[in-house]
């Protein structure tokens, strides 16, 4: 089952332990490969709206912001950060972000999120987190990009990914992984909640599944593969 493409290996710029990468014309992955370093994998739609998706952590911004630079561009240039899940490895550096940049995730992960302000999240500063709007299940139209919200719970309450019909592309957090599935033991985690989200995603025609963590899976026959894979070596651990 093939990761990635030629075309897409070719276009990627290892930096330490971090990839600055190409997957379509106005799409942009900065891939996290440190493993002795917990961070997510970030997402850029660099269109007349620019999207980032999943900042990461506060203090390992700095692979994102340095991707950013790579393209010209800076985090005051973003328009809008989708979050989504609450998980510090994802949420934590939207305060890398100031107005008018919008930050968005579900309200259920939002309502949970606060309960994680304590000893799970000290560092978070989450009491004072308020998104700017709520991300639904449906459509989602920014600027002249469609997507489609599904709320995907399991590996936390609130968790959405996110379908781009137009590039058939699926951003899935930590829900499904090349060759993985999310954690269902962290608070919030719900075994049958993660089998049933990840049966409704793996009915989409995509193309290109962008996952919270790891490398990416290129080409229709290679997605669908990766989720028969997870459905023949995971789904019998979701009970």
């Amino acid at each position: 089952m093939g990761i990635l493409d030629p075309e897409m290996e070719r276009l990627a710029e290892p930096v330490g332990r971090i990839a600055f990468m190409k997957v379509t014309d106005n799409l942009h992955a900065f891939i996290w490969r440190d493993i002795t370093t917990n961070n997510c994998n970030t997402y850029l739609i660099d269109g007349p709206q620019k999207i980032l998706i999943d900042p990461g952590h506060r203090h390992l911004f700095s692979h994102v912001r340095q991707g950013l630079a790579d393209l010209s561009l800076s985090p005051d240039q973003i328009d809008l950060v989708i979050v989504t899940h609450g998980h510090p490895d994802h949420l934590e550096a939207v305060q890398m972000f100031e107005k008018p940049t919008l930050v968005a995730i579900s309200y259920e992960e939002n309502r949970f999120i606060k309960d994680l302000v304590g000893p799970y999240a000290p560092a978070m500063e989450l009491d004072s987190f308020k998104p700017d709007f709520f991300l639904q299940e449906g459509d989602l139209t920014v600027g002249d990009c469609t997507f489609q919200v599904i709320h995907t719970p399991g590996h936390s309450p609130g968790s959405i990914c996110l379908y781009w019909p137009d590039y058939k592309v699926l951003f899935t957090g930590d829900v499904v992984f090349s060759q993985g599935i999310g954690r269902t033991d962290l608070p919030g985690g719900n075994s049958k909640l993660l089998k049933e989200s990840i049966q409704r995603i793996a009915a989409l025609d995509a193309t290109y599944l962008l996952a919270g963590h790891g490398e990416i899976v290129s080409g229709r026959k290679s997605v669908k593969a990766n989720f028969r894979m997870i459905e023949s070596q995971w789904f019998g651990y979701l009970l």
